[in-house]
């Protein structure tokens, strides 16, 4: 072998590097090398192990991303679907799934790292000790052939060594017996034959000395200079792949995250792209498209002069009525800043008068005070047709706040309101009756590919079908002109809101020269939250028949200020009224104000007004009533 082995060069990756040779360098250091090579094993192992819980963190921080994501997802079927209308929501929802994306791209990264480094690694490991067992095992069984060796040497130089004692022992007593002449002349020759035995033994014992000090040098030389090396070249170049093979894991490593930077940086540029696309001033826009009623604000509040009915009432039953009316006429003008109840309360009196009691009362009825029905009291032409219009929406409105729904034409809905439903709802019937027209053209394809190749198919199959999207045709265009109709009068209505002129004459009545009620008044739409095409006061207030019933939905209903007993029957056929026999007792739950009714209640879902003079109150002193003021 070659004793500058260790000192050659080689070149690699462009750089000059010493080539160290473990079976030169370190030839009577195996067990050291045994040692290292079971450490680098174990550093693999290690770092096996720091990429699997690498792995593992990704994937659970993956998972927690995604949950994070889907936790504020909206939910289907609630409010916040409506609130990405808005663009800061909307953006905040491309931010939700881009973050989506982004954890996506963490268990790419434990994916990448379990199958191109864990796995391999797990199953280099393997091959690694097995190949290391290998080697050690063939330095192990040099060691034991030069030991087998070394110990063949030491024996026969130890019998070598032990002949020629003997081989001497024999050639002084041979003297001495041939310098003795007592001795005779047998024993001399027996003693010298003895001597040449002894030494004949020990040239042969030499002789395999020297042939095991050959072997054994020869073995030694071997050994060290030609298995040992081989053996430790084998266990070298094992361990440079080992480090080799943990710099490529490294390597892969750090590419695995490099690989989806492009990916993950997509993620954070939708995410800025998502917070520039945000419009403040568009949002702010879509707050007045949501909530826009098409409605005018109120005109100015009328003065109300409380000296005429303090000139005009001396006793304090006309004070009262008097206050009570100015009262509602006040309300009536107030209505978006009054709670619902206070202003059912206030306008859903029955319209007509009350019925004068009968004439020839039962005796049992008869009471101190007298059945004697109030006279009713001249009604200006507004609060008129408030209780009118009120009377014949009273039920349709309770039935609204039982959990009712709008009607169809959504007249329900403020004027701007109703026309984006109007127009939604037909933008739908739209898209339905092209899907049927589709169909049909489809269907009428195949209908004549079945007439020209009867093989194919019976052409009459085709038929029913055909005719149900032809009803469904005629039932989505008969929808689509009922609802173009509304939507027609609603932009008219609100064209002619917004036309000053047009607006200025509907407040004159046919003849054009009397005004039918002040600006204000007419203005104004009612608290019933509907609206219909009529431009009086009347029709005005059906605009918004249930704006407000949603929002007191949860309103506690009317307290009990006292009860009344029935002096007379009463069927109550009028809208807003409630029948009572006679005798009957009934909770009060507001009294008069002025108009000749009491509004009383039977149970939770039955109460009305009766007339006043009907009954016998017996009112509540620690009772709250249920006065109703601003």
């Amino acid at each position: 072998m070659d004793s500058n082995r260790g000192l050659l060069t080689l070149r690699r990756n462009g750089r000059e590097t010493m080539n160290c040779s473990w079976g030169t360098e370190l030839w009577d250091q195996f067990d050291n090398l045994e040692k290292h090579t079971q450490w680098g094993i174990e550093f693999v192992e290690r770092y096996t192990k720091f990429v699997k819980e690498r792995s593992e963190i990704e994937l659970n921080y993956a998972k927690q991303i995604r949950n994070l994501s889907k936790k504020y997802q909206p939910k289907k079927n609630s409010r916040e679907e409506e609130e990405y209308k808005y663009s800061s929501c909307r953006a905040f929802l491309m931010t939700l799934n881009e973050l989506s994306d982004y954890a996506g791209q963490h268990e790419v990264i434990a994916e990448n790292l379990n199958t191109q480094i864990l796995s391999e690694l797990l199953r280099y490991v393997q091959e690694l000790k097995a190949e290391r067992k290998s080697h050690f095992h063939d330095g192990r069984r040099a060691q034991q052939h030069m030991e087998n060796s070394w110990k063949q040497l030491e024996s026969s130089k130890r019998r070598f060594e032990r002949d020629c004692k003997e081989a001497d022992r024999a050639q002084h007593y041979f003297e001495k017996m041939d310098a003795d002449i007592n001795v005779t002349k047998a024993d001399v020759e027996k003693a010298r034959q003895q001597a040449q035995i002894r030494h004949q033994v020990a040239a042969d014992s030499k002789n395999e000395y020297l042939s095991c000090l050959q072997k054994f040098n020869k073995d030694q030389s071997e050994h060290y200079y030609t298995l040992i090396p081989l053996i430790f070249q084998r266990i070298q170049e094992m361990e440079e792949r080992r480090i080799e093979r943990v710099g490529e894991s490294m390597r892969t490593y750090a590419d695995v995250d490099r690989r989806v930077l492009p990916i993950v940086s997509k993620c954070l540029d939708g995410m800025n792209k998502a917070a520039e696309s945000i419009d403040p001033k568009m949002d702010t826009k879509q707050v007045v498209e949501t909530y826009k009623s098409g409605f005018e604000p109120p005109g100015d509040v009328e003065v109300e002069d409380y000296s005429l009915s303090m000139r005009r009432a001396v006793s304090e039953s006309s004070f009262l009525n008097a206050r009570g009316e100015s009262r509602r006429r006040s309300r009536g003008k107030l209505w978006p800043f009054i709670k619902r109840n206070k202003l059912m309360s206030l306008l859903a009196s029955p319209r007509q008068p009350p019925p004068p009691p009968p004439t020839s009362p039962s005796p049992s009825s008869a009471v101190p005070n007298g059945p004697q029905s109030p006279p009713q009291q001249q009604k200006e032409p507004f609060a008129q047709r408030i209780n009118g219009f009120m009377s014949s929406k009273h039920r349709s409105l309770r039935s609204l706040k039982r959990g009712g729904t709008g009607s169809e034409d959504y007249s329900h809905l403020p004027p701007e309101q109703r026309r984006k439903k109007l127009q939604a709802k037909l933008n739908d019937i739209t898209k339905d009756l092209q899907k049927e027209i589709d169909q049909r053209d489809a269907l009428t394809k195949m209908k004549d590919v079945y007439i020209k190749n009867p093989h194919m198919g019976d052409p009459s199959s085709v038929d029913p079908r055909l005719e149900e999207i032809a009803h469904n045709m005629e039932k989505l265009q008969q929808e689509a002109q009922k609802f173009e109709s509304w939507l027609a009068d609603v932009e008219g209505k609100l064209l002619e809101k917004s036309d000053p002129q047009r607006r200025q004459s509907a407040h004159y009545d046919s003849q054009g020269n009397t005004p039918v009620g002040n600006n204000c008044a007419q203005n104004r739409e009612s608290p019933d939250g509907s609206y219909t095409e009529d431009h009086s006061v009347e029709t005005q207030f059906k605009s918004r028949s249930t704006e407000f019933d949603d929002e007191f939905d949860d309103e506690d209903p009317l307290p009990t200020i006292g009860t009344c007993k029935a002096l007379y029957p009463f069927e109550g056929q009028n809208e807003g009224t409630i029948s009572m026999a006679e005798g009957e007792m009934l909770y009060v739950i507001e009294e008069d104000k002025g108009d000749g009714w009491t509004r009383v209640r039977r149970n939770e879902d039955e109460e009305g007004y009766v007339p006043t003079s009907y009954i016998k109150l017996y009112f509540d002193t620690s009772a709250k009533g249920a006065m109703t003021y601003i």
